[in-house]
């Protein structure tokens, strides 16, 4: 697993339940880069991340954060 951490499949819920290529759609990326990044087998680029964060209008570190265990 990667070092950053993520909350996106928390935040899809509770947004009523949005799709992984709901959100895929609304940052540029496809729903298997979503689906990867909530499993934590791909981090994603700074302008993504920023990307996604403002789909929910979080901050980056709302969102995603570097896991040191």
């Amino acid at each position: 697993m990667l070092p950053i951490g993520n909350c996106v499949r928390e935040l899809r819920a509770e947004s009523g339940e949005m799709t992984q290529g709901e959100l895929g759609e609304r940052v540029g990326v496809t729903r298997q880069t979503i689906a990867a990044i909530e499993q934590r087998r791909y981090s994603p680029s700074l302008e993504t991340a920023f990307r996604i964060a403002k789909v929910f209008n979080k901050s980056l570190i709302d969102v995603f954060w570097f896991d040191e265990t």
